[in-house]
């Protein structure tokens, strides 16, 4: 699914999850969206609170690190990642 796609209807009883750093982060995000690092050693432990059925929204800067937070989700045993495609980049374009 693009970023460009998402409806506020569609994060209403999802998690919305923005995989980049503190820093990009800080710099501008999605409304609702938590702060998960990719690059932090503990990224999957900071999941273990979201229900593994629950769908899970993940995006990035431009769709790399999200499509590998979407891989390692799904093999982890969450059932409904869906990896925002474009990232963030994709919306500031769009403006």
């Amino acid at each position: 699914m693009s970023i460009t796609e998402l409806t506020s209807e569609d994060v209403e009883n999802a998690v919305l999850i923005d995989v980049r750093t503190p820093e990009e982060y800080a710099e501008g995000h999605l409304d609702n969206a938590v702060n998960i690092n990719w690059y932090e050693e503990d990224f999957i432990n900071q999941f273990k609170t979201i229900e593994k059925d629950k769908t899970i929204y993940v995006y990035c800067k431009k769709g790399g690190r999200s499509a590998s937070a979407a891989e390692l989700l799904t093999s982890s045993g969450y059932k409904n990642v869906i990896d925002l495609l474009g990232g963030y980049d994709a919306l500031e374009d769009k403006d």
